[in-house]
């Protein structure tokens, strides 16, 4: 499904419909997942068959990856300008609100939106999520990494960023994946368009997100936060998090690190789904 927003287009892929679905009217809860920085709506697709069978699943390709376009102009990227992007898909799909679901660089879209729009979401579930970055030295570094690696993925050819990118310390764990497991998940990134990935950095980075610490007080509607047992740093963001939610719960994949639906696929629909048991 394509979706026209100011003159781009998103693509949303749409992986189950309950009895009733309609663009416009959705007599069920609609879940609508956010991929991370150089994925795809594709990550989703074998989580998507194990999902409670009362909602209808969709996903969108955020801005610059997957089969959504990567416009030049950075402004695109931002989060206000995400969050648009996101708002106009749920209207597109459905009248009434939505379950989202996001991981990693999706789920910091998930949040901003959810800062901005709590009102038009059901509920949020956040994996490996950070919710920005608060001291202003430690953003102005983190835009000048990501700005370098930006050039990086322009100046090269994309499978040696893919790799690049693939065996940095954060993924560690997913070296003892299965290699069809890796292998298709290359070629996945293989398919991004670099222009798209570097202006995701350039726009809605780390460093560039608004820090939304301050923010998560007023999201007061139930939210789920999933962290793996091994990455150390976002389990530590999440427990952070936790004080701030007005109704989070927290789980922690064993065995898992980053990306734990990749990882763990079973481990995190069940924690997804009894979650879910809740609406």
């Amino acid at each position: 499904m394509k979706i026209n927003f100011r003159d781009i287009v998103l693509n949303v892929e749409i992986f189950s419909r309950r009895d009733g679905f309609s663009r416009k009217n959705n007599s069920g809860n609609l879940i609508l997942f956010l991929h991370g920085f150089t994925g795809s709506s594709e990550d989703w697709k074998n989580i998507a068959g194990k999902i409670d069978k009362r909602f209808s699943l969709a996903a969108l390709d955020l801005i610059g990856h997957g089969k959504s376009q990567s416009p030049e102009d950075e402004n695109f990227y931002s989060a206000g300008s995400i969050s648009e992007q996101i708002k106009q898909t749920a209207a597109e799909l459905t009248d009434k609100k939505i379950i989202l679901v996001g991981y990693s660089m999706g789920g910091r879209a998930a949040l901003s939106f959810a800062s901005k729009y709590h009102e038009k979401i059901h509920a949020l579930i956040l994996e490996s999520t950070s919710p920005g970055i608060t001291s202003e030295n430690l953003r102005a570094d983190r835009v000048r990494s990501d700005e370098e690696l930006a050039k990086f993925i322009l100046k090269n050819p994309i499978e040696i960023f893919v790799d690049r990118w693939m065996n940095i310390d954060l993924f560690n764990s997913q070296k003892n994946l299965p290699r069809k497991i890796l292998k298709s998940e290359r070629e996945k990134k293989l398919r991004n368009n670099p222009v798209g990935l570097a202006n995701s950095l350039k726009g809605f980075g780390s460093g560039k997100m608004p820090p939304l610490f301050d923010k998560l007080e007023n999201i007061n509607i139930k939210t789920l936060l999933i962290s793996g047992e091994l990455d150390k740093k976002f389990t530590t963001i999440n427990n952070n998090m936790l004080k701030f939610f007005p109704f989070a719960e927290n789980h922690i994949i064993k065995g898992a690190g980053h990306n734990t639906h990749l990882e763990k696929p079973d481990d995190f629909t069940t924690v997804v789904n009894n979650f879910l048991k809740k609406f």
